[in-house]
């Protein structure tokens, strides 16, 4: 951030609002080793939206969570879509995490199999 012309401060206090955003304020001088396996994926969320993107893209972003953290990770998706107005493609083998998005579109052999959106 420092090479895209931000200031010190402007940085610090942008990382403690995007923090802030995925529910770790107050993390930022911990270890990796520190954060548990949904902390660390919301720091890597937080890393992509530093730079407040139109679009994130997340590949297999609840693969290795358990079913309630990865459920957390899924409603974050949600309030960043609806509250940034941030795109989010995602990839993921778990059909329940898939039939949670607007539309899915699905890929076999190369191939779009289908693509439809998803009722609520």
């Amino acid at each position: 951030m420092l090479y895209a012309g931000y200031r010190r401060k402007d940085i610090g206090e942008r990382v403690n609002n995007v923090l802030q955003s995925v529910h770790l304020k107050g993390i930022a001088k911990k270890l990796p080793s520190q954060l548990s396996g949904g902390q660390q994926q919301r720091v890597a969320i937080a890393r992509a939206l530093i730079s407040k993107p139109s679009f994130l893209l997340a590949d297999e972003p609840t693969g290795a969570l358990d079913r309630h953290t990865s459920q957390e990770i899924l409603k974050l998706f949600l309030d960043l879509n609806q509250k940034l107005r941030s795109t989010i493609i995602m990839v993921t083998h778990d059909y329940q995490v898939a039939s949670q998005s607007q539309r899915m579109i699905q890929i076999m052999d190369g191939r779009i199999e289908s693509d439809r959106s998803v009722s609520k």
